[in-house]
Parts: C-alpha cells; structure tokens; sequence
C-alpha cells in the first residue's frame, strides 16, 4: 500500500483556530527525575516549532541531558531532560515560569515575554535594536580588526558581534549604533557610506571573482536570531564544498579520530520505506549548541522533523531523525542526499573552536573592539572565533586566538597581550574548567582576561561567562521510547 505524503495545511487562519481551541502545554516535572528536571511540551505542530523550543532553552545556557521528539499527525509531544550548568535542576520559581512563557510565545511568533527573572536570559551578543553588518568573505588574519577599525573611525559603536570561520570562508554579524545620536542609524547615506567604506576593506585582499558580501540591514522586531543567521550566511557562502566526505565508522574509529586531533563528522541516510521517512543519522565529538546547530540546518533546509532520538556516549553525540521535506518527500536522489550530508557536517564543524580562548570584560565604550583586536592582530595572533556584547556597562567578549604562523601561542605572547589589554588573568584548567586567579598590578576596575587552551575538539566545560557554552552531555533516551521501526 503506498503511503500518502505528508502536505503542511497552508492555511494560518485556521492554524490560529487550532491554537486557540488547544493551546501549547508546558510542564515542567521536577519530581520525576534524580538528576534532572523534564521539560514536556505538548502543543499543535508547526514547522520551526522544534528549533524554536531548543533556542529556548540554549539561550537560557541550560543542559539538555536526554531528549526524544515525537510530532507526528500535526501534534508534538517533546520532551526535554534539562540541568543548569552546574547539574542541579531547575527550581528558580521565575526562571520555570519565563520557560513556560517562552515556549508558549514562540508559537505565535516573535517572543515577547517579560522576563522576571534576575539574569539576561538571551545571548549577550543579541542585540534586535541597532543596525546589524552581515558580512562573508575569504577569511584572512586581521580581517576583523580592520572591519572593527573602520567601524571605529566611522563613528559606529558596536554593541555586539559575532564571527565565525570555516574552511577558509569567515562569517559576521555586527550590531551597531550611531556614536553622535545614540540610537539606530536612519540616514540612508550614511548607511551607504559605512557600506561602501566596509566594501572596501573587504574586497582589498580578495582575488577577482572571489566570493564575497556586506550588507547592512535594519533592525527588526522578527529579526532571525543570530547564531541562526550565521549558519544561513556560511551556508549560502558555501562554506559547506570542502567539508570532507567521511565513511559512516564505527565508535572506536572515532573516538580514535577525536584523540587524533580529527573533528570529522558522520552522517549516514538511509529511507525506511514502510513509515515514509529519511532517516537521518549524525554521529560527531559532543559539544555545546550542537542540537542546535543540526536543527537549525535541517529547519533551514526545509525538512519536518516527525521523530528524533537523541543520545550520548562518553564524547561521542548521536542524533537519529526521521524526517520528509516540507514537500512530503523523501531524499531519494544522490544529489539530495550529498547537499544534506555537506550540510550536516559542516553544521557541526562551524562552532568547534580552534585556538586559545580569551575572555575579556571591561567597561563599555566607543572603539573598545578596534582596540582588542588591534593588539591581537600586533601580536600576531589571528581571530577565529569571536563573541563580543554587553551585560549593562560592562563590555564582555571571548575571542579563539591563534598564532598566524600556526605555531601554539607562546606564554611570552600572552603576556604582551595582557599588559597591552590590562588586568587580572584567570588561567582556567582545560579539564576542570575552573579558573584559577594569578594577581596583577591593575585595580579591581581594570578589566580582567580568563585564559584557557582548546584543542579544537570541544570547548571547555562552561562557567558564566559569555564565551562560556553549555556543555552537551546527551545521552541515551529514557527507556519507554519505543523504536519507530518497531
């Protein structure tokens, strides 16, 4: 018998009707659980919505131990075994209710929710008022100090920024305000002035024909969020042709992998043809935003994701989805498979950090990313992954550095850095995560720098910092799920 293809009902109005006679339900169960509170969402199903929730909770730096999504027949039902960053669950009374406004809101579009709880519960960097930079390019040491530099001399105050690089292509978002007026920028001749300026640096160490972009846009209260517009930008830079085509191996081969330094990634996809599904099957090195990371791409790539299993095994992550594209189909040509596949990978690869992190906070002010980036770039150190935004009057970033020689930065280099930048410097332990203090000559004003090694396998375990990412540790589902295939 053949199986009918699953078609999206297109009509929002009574979408709205359905949402109206049954409205999301979200419960939170701390009871049921030793180790961790479960977050049950039962709600009418949209495409999206799954990206939507785990934004939710990714933003509020919450751990995501266990998972398992069930959205088929236009209902989910998801569950979510969440900790806060230290293991504990979750009994902050307004922290429970802004994750049940939350959820709730993101069914009807932009959230606006008053949140009541002590503590900025979106990405730092995230700013939905000022004027954003997007912009993709060849990546080059001390291509963002230039862009910062020219920022800078144009009168243009960053309040948060973020950049990516992978396989030789750099990605960034900079939030902006004008320095004279305070406020988003409205003249459309100084936007293009500031563009075209932008334009310039850019394209002044790019080859003819290379691949290339700056854009400026207003801002917007529906604006995508930024690590999600990340992804949309290296994807349509295609960041995603070099990522090598890796055989689906075995957990030994890459677990030996990882030791090697490799960060490779598997995906396998296979069609279970009595159900009507793709299933899609990554298995990478665990770390932080990772769930987010894959469902992003596969939201983006227009795919409804009807069932997931997600899990952990000492460092190693395993996501299973049972997916159709929003069309119905399956990918059942090689093209569609490979384009899912580069994807996939280079989805997993764009976040792992390569290089030295540095966590710097200091009082806010109008230059202060040239500044930093300035004494990288003067010390030969070359940026490859940077997060930069403000917490109130304080100016906080992380920045992964590393030697442009592609030599290890060297102990006598950290030191011109921190007494050119000043303060006090955290040395965190790369297993434990926990700083240790080395005192400085500087005031308690000064700004201080934490300092900690990656590998480029993982990021370090997180602590409250902005840099600081939760730390996935998804493990096998709760044993009353049962297979699809059964």
């Amino acid at each position: 018998m053949e199986i009918a293809a699953y078609k999206p009902y297109g009509d929002h109005e009574f979408e709205s009707l359905i949402e109206r006679i049954h409205p999301p339900r979200v419960c939170i169960d701390n009871d049921s659980c030793r180790d961790s509170t479960i977050v049950k969402v039962d709600s009418a199903n949209k495409h999206g919505i799954l990206l939507e929730m785990v934004q939710v909770l990714t933003d509020l730096d919450l751990l995501i131990l266990r998972s398992y999504i069930c959205s088929d027949g236009g209902w989910l039902m998801d569950v979510f075994h969440v900790t806060d960053q230290l293991g504990n669950k979750i009994t902050d009374e307004s922290l429970i209710h802004y994750i049940e406004q939350a959820i709730c809101a993101s069914r009807r579009g932009p959230r606006e929710v008053q949140a009541s709880v002590g503590r900025y519960v979106r990405p730092r960097h995230v700013s939905m008022e000022h004027t954003a930079m997007e912009m993709t390019a060849t990546d080059r040491p001390g291509l963002f100090s230039e862009i910062s530099a020219v920022l800078a001399e144009l009168g243009c105050h960053v309040s948060g920024a973020v950049a990516w690089t992978h396989n030789n292509r750099a990605a960034c978002i900079v939030y902006m305000e004008d320095e004279l007026k305070h406020g988003t920028m409205l003249d459309p001749y100084r936007v293009a002035q500031i563009q075209a300026q932008l334009e310039n640096v850019v394209e002044a160490h790019h080859y003819e024909g290379e691949r290339q972009s700056v854009r400026l846009a207003a801002p917007a209260p529906s604006q995508t969020h930024t690590e999600r517009r990340l992804h949309q930008l290296m994807a349509a830079d295609r960041d995603y042709e070099q990522c090598c085509s890796c055989g689906y191996d075995s957990s030994e081969d890459v677990a030996q992998r990882q030791k090697e330094g490799c960060n490779s990634t598997e995906v396998k996809i296979e069609n279970c043809k009595e159900k009507g599904y793709s299933i899609v099957t990554v298995r990478s090195i665990d770390r932080p935003k990772l769930l987010f990371d894959t469902i992003c791409t596969l939201t983006d790539l227009q795919y409804v994701v009807f069932h997931a299993s997600i899990s952990s095994f000492e460092s190693i992550a395993f996501q299973e989805y049972y997916v159709r594209h929003q069309n119905g189909w399956t990918l059942d040509s090689e093209s569609e498979r490979s384009r899912m596949t580069q994807n996939l990978k280079a989805a997993t690869e764009r976040r792992v950090s390569h290089g030295l992190r540095l966590d710097v906070t200091t009082q806010n002010r109008v230059g202060l990313l040239a500044d930093v980036t300035r004494v990288f770039r003067e010390n030969g150190l070359s940026i490859s992954r940077a997060e930069i935004g403000v917490q109130g009057e304080q100016a906080v970033g992380t920045f992964y550095v590393k030697d442009t020689s592609g030599q290890a930065v060297n102990p006598e280099t950290l030191e011109i850095v921190r007494r050119e930048i000043g303060g006090t410097v955290l040395v965190a332990n790369e297993f434990s995560g926990r700083p240790s203090s080395q005192p400085s000559t500087s005031s308690n004003t000064s700004p201080s720098i934490s300092i900690s090694s990656s590998s480029g396998k993982q990021d370090d375990k997180p602590g409250f910092s902005l840099g600081s990412m939760f730390w996935s540790q998804l493990e096998w589902l709760s044993s009353n799920f049962r297979p699809i295939k059964s």
